[in-house]
């Protein structure tokens, strides 16, 4: 799969598919694209040219191990967007990865049809939001509470209460404090991008989720309601809501996207 040079980055993404492109970022943590976007179902991806970028933290691409910000990583997406055939194409972003894919979408307007942003934020001024940032971040030299913690700010109550002890498990182990994760924490506690959002021109559609633990839904609507004429959908869900009603979230998205 590809691999190209930004900065003093060796991006690589994977492309497949044919069709219009949609560009689907990740949100925080080292397992990148394919931990949070390889479960989206066939008829989703079918008929369409699909680009997975790992980004700057993620364990695939490899990076001076620096300090993380909005800027470089929309970056990345532009030069993979470019790389991968050009624009315009869509750019589907979860959690950090939903305020990345605004913010490229106001920087680069002419790579950009339309954008989905899911749980995503305009800033990190929030303090139900540090808190919760600050106590996953402090938990990292235990990577048993560090994995659990991040399971109950991921998903809602009633969600988890349907999961075998087998699966919760596998779930808790999923999230890492490696350095990649931790780097990812850090910029989602210095992000702000309310300045770029009054510029971005494509359609825009906002998801947020009234049971997220991790990104409080007055935040992503707050996102919204910054991009002009974008629109915005609640889910009684929590953060990853694409785990937790899989079938609306995709239905929802491609409609939006066609």
């Amino acid at each position: 799969m590809p691999t190209i040079t930004v900065d003093d980055a060796k991006v690589h993404y994977e492309i497949s598919g044919n069709g219009p492109k949609t560009v689907l970022v990740h949100g925080t943590g080292s397992g990148g694209a394919e931990l949070v976007w390889g479960q989206a179902p066939d008829e989703f991806t079918e008929g369409r040219t699909i680009v997975l970028p790992d980004l700057s933290g993620a364990r695939n691409t490899v990076d001076d191990g620096g300090e993380l910000t909005v800027e470089r990583l929309v970056g990345q997406i532009i030069a993979v967007v470019e790389d991968s055939g050009g624009g315009p194409a869509d750019l589907v972003g979860f959690s950090l990865g939903g305020t990345l894919v605004a913010a490229a979408a106001a920087r680069r307007p002419d790579l950009v049809r339309r954008v989905v942003s899911v749980a995503g934020f305009p800033h990190a001024d929030h303090p139900a939001m540090r808190q919760s940032f600050e106590l996953w971040r402090s938990l990292a030299s235990d990577p048993e509470r560090f994995g659990k913690f991040a399971t109950v700010a991921a998903f809602s109550p009633g969600f988890l209460g349907g999961l075998d002890e087998g699966t919760l498990a596998a779930v808790n182990a999923g999230m890492v404090p490696d350095e990649g994760t931790l780097r990812h924490i850090d910029l989602d506690l210095r992000v702000d991008i309310r300045e770029s959002l009054p510029r971005v021109a494509a359609p825009t559609l906002v998801i947020g989720n009234r049971k997220d633990g991790t990104v409080p839904v007055d935040l992503t609507a707050e996102l919204a309601e910054r991009i002009p004429g974008s629109t915005y959908v609640e889910f009684d869900s929590g953060h990853i809501t694409f785990a937790e009603q899989p079938r609306r979230f995709f239905e929802e998205v491609s409609a939006f996207l066609r």
